[in-house]
This record gives C-alpha cells, sequence and structure tokens, in this order.
C-alpha cells in the first residue's frame, strides 16, 4: 500500500448508481434483464433494467434544449398512453363506466407497482433523466473506441505493451473476478463504465479530442484489503499482456509498477471508496485510467465531462457474437448515463459547447483547470 497515495476528493454518491447494477452479463439481481440486440434503431428499445428502476428510451444523439422534469418523462408518457388506450378499449365496447373502472384499476396496479419497490414516480421519472440508449451511430463511435490499439510505454527496458481496449478491460475483469488462490482478486465486478472525454467523443455529433481512456469498475471495498488485491490484479493483467519470449517469471509485481504504472491513488474517507490505478506516462499517447469504484460522492466537475457509457452489453456482444460485425440492423443496446442529472441537458451543453455544473462549492480539486480547458476550447 505504500504504492498508493492517499487523497479525498469529489462529491456525490457513485454507490447508488453501482449497487443495483447488474452483473457482467446482466445476471445482477432479481428483476435485471438485459437486451442485447435490436433489429434497428428505430424500434422501441428495451433496455437494461436496474433492479429498482427501468431505463427509457431515448435517442442519445439528438441535440434538443433540455426536457422539463416531468412532461418529457418517457414513464410519464408511458402511464398516460397505457390509460388511453384503456380507457379507448373500454368504450369501444360501449361501458363508459367499465371504463373508468378500468382505468382507476390500471392506476391502482401502477401505484402499487411503485410502493413495493419503495420509490415513488416523480422518483422514477427523475431518474429515467439520467439514462438514454446510444444511436447507432454513437455505438459505432463507441465500437472505434473499444478496437483502438493501446500503447502502455514501459521504462527503461520494459518493452511497449500493444492491446486493444476492449481486451484490456477483459483481462482485467478476469483477474478481478478470479479466486484469490488462483492469483485473482476475489471480486465481483457489478459493471464496467467508460467515461470522461472518450464518453464525450461518443456521444458529441462534432469531434471531441481526448486525451486518456477513462474506466470504470464498479466493485465492493469492503475491506482494507481489497484496495491492494485490485492493485495485484492490474499488476497480474500487465504481466499476461507481456510479449513472447519475455522471461514472466523473473518480473516482480514492483518491477512491473515501477516501470508501466504512472499514477496509483487510494481514497477511504468521508463516504468515499475508490482508487486508481494510470497505466503510462509517455508524452503524445493516451493513457489508461482505470478506476475502481465503491462509493463516490462527487463523479463530475461539469455537464459536459459527466456522462459514463455502460459497456457489459457491448462486451457482451462480442463473446457472444460469431462474427461481431455491427450494422444498422444489428447491434447491441447500449445505455448511457449522465450523473449530471439529466442526460438531455447534459448533452444539449456538449453539442452546444455550454459551461454548467452543479452545486459548484462540492468540487475539489481540478476544477479551475478544468473550467479554464473549456475556455481554451471555446466553451462559454
Amino acid at each position: 500500500m505504500d504504492s498508493y497515495h492517499v487523497q479525498a476528493h469529489q462529491q456525490n454518491s457513485y454507490g447508488s448508481n453501482c449497487s443495483n447494477a447488474t452483473g457482467r452479463h446482466g445476471a445482477g439481481g432479481a428483476g435485471a434483464t438485459t437486451t442485447l440486440y435490436t433489429n434497428s434503431h428505430a424500434y422501441p428499445v428495451a433496455t437494461f433494467n436496474y433492479a429498482t428502476m427501468s431505463y427509457a428510451h431515448s435517442e442519445g444523439g439528438s441535440v434538443s434544449p433540455p426536457p422539463s422534469p416531468r412532461s418529457n418523462s418517457s414513464i410519464s408518457s408511458a402511464y398516460s398512453s397505457s390509460s388511453s388506450t384503456t380507457a379507448s378499449l373500454a368504450a369501444s365496447s360501449g361501458s363508459s363506466s367499465s371504463s373508468a373502472s378500468s382505468t382507476s384499476s390500471s392506476s391502482s396496479c401502477i401505484s402499487s407497482a411503485g410502493s413495493e419497490t419503495g420509490a415513488s414516480y416523480e422518483h422514477l421519472d427523475i431518474s429515467a433523466q439520467r439514462l438514454a440508449v446510444l444511436s447507432y451511430e454513437q455505438v459505432m463511435k463507441l465500437n472505434d473506441v473499444m478496437n483502438e490499439p493501446v500503447s502502455i510505454h514501459g521504462r527503461g527496458n520494459f518493452p511497449t505493451l500493444e492491446v486493444k481496449l476492449k481486451d484490456l478491460v477483459n483481462i482485467v475483469r478476469e483477474k478481478l473476478e478470479a479466486e484469490v488462490v488462483a492469483g485473482g482478486a476475489g471480486m465481483t465486478v457489478k459493471d464496467i463504465r467508460l467515461n470522461g472525454g472518450a464518453a464525450s467523443h461518443v456521444l458529441a455529433s462534432e469531434p471531441q479530442p481526448y486525451n486518456d481512456l477513462d474506466l470504470i469498475f464498479a466493485v465492493d471495498f469492503s475491506t482494507s484489503r481489497s484496495y491492494d488485491r485490485v492493485k495485484s490484479a492490474v499488476l497480474s493483467s500487465l504481466l499476461d499482456l507481456m510479449p513472447e519470449g519475455v522471461v514472466k517469471r523473473k518480473i516482480t509485481q514492483c518491477s512491473l509498477k515501477e516501470a508501466y504504472v504512472g499514477k496509483m491513488v487510494k481514497v477511504n474517507s468521508d463516504g468515499d471508496r475508490w482508487s486508481l490505478i494510470s497505466l503510462g506516462n509517455s508524452p503524445g499517447h493516451k493513457n489508461v485510467e482505470l478506476k475502481f469504484v465503491d462509493t463516490m460522492r462527487r463523479q463530475f466537475e461539469f455537464s459536459v465531462d459527466s456522462f459514463q457509457i455502460v459497456l457489459d452489453s457491448l462486451l457482451l456482444f462480442y463473446d457472444c457474437a460469431e462474427m461481431p460485425m455491427i450494422t444498422e440492423n444489428f447491434y447491441p443496446t447500449v445505455v448511457g448515463e449522465s450523473v449530471y442529472g439529466d442526460f438531455q441537458e447534459a448533452l444539449y451543453h456538449l453539442q452546444k459547447k455550454l459551461i454548467s455544473t452543479r452545486q459548484p462549492e462540492e468540487i475539489r480539486g481540478g476544477g479551475l483547470l478544468k473550467y479554464c480547458n473549456l475556455l481554451v476550447r471555446n466553451y462559454v
């Protein structure tokens, strides 16, 4: 643990988003479902169902002014549509009284369903605003990012490790989930997300430059030993990526850390439990930042950097499809989230280059630098 530098910053709760997330292949608890493919992006899409809330369908690529919190809610619209359909069917049977009875029955069913989950529909409306289904064009851009070769440069005589981002993600996940006796961390990865500039690049209609590839692994840091196990799993993954001909048994984890790790951070205070391992520090090349999060109180600085893209369905697509060719009529359903709170509003800010945040007094470290960077990039 001497290699970690303890620091605590950022606020907002990541754990509230991760605790109900599905597992690796959508097996994360009762009621959790995953729709893998869609026949066309023009069709209604069934999306991930985190155990306590449903994903609302949304065209992630559209640019529109921010929707109102209640009137544009997909869940509210679905409820209104359901009620009107029930009423019209009853009216066609010639019984207006049965129509009213049917409608009220439908309302009571929905109300009881909401009470069973312990949440009101106002809460579900707000939760649904955080989420959107990516369009075909956005999924294609995400696929390009995941298949992009990543170079992790080593110091001294250590070779440069070349690997696709999707393969690196799979290797790290396997090491995290492997049993401790087998050299793994023995942890459950709840979900994996693409974050930061790369996520904004995928969602934006205009080209968005990004310097790092930020990945979030939702894990449980129930004990202090979990941090060491995560570090060991990442370093073991680097050892597996060594080219043929390298005598691996002579390479220690300490030497791997010195050669390939640019930064290590451990945070375990005030409700924040997460760690960061940054791979590579070569100028002119994209660094890979692996963030392992149990809870994080603040996950963003401005709305334009608040996007997270859940990768589990795309990774499952790569595993299951014999020829994982993404076409307009055959591609996985991928869900994005804005931890800013309103996906469409944050996307509007990104497309129009607007600077916006919430509770700026909670931003700790890097906020001013990020603000200046946005100004240089012509944000207003």
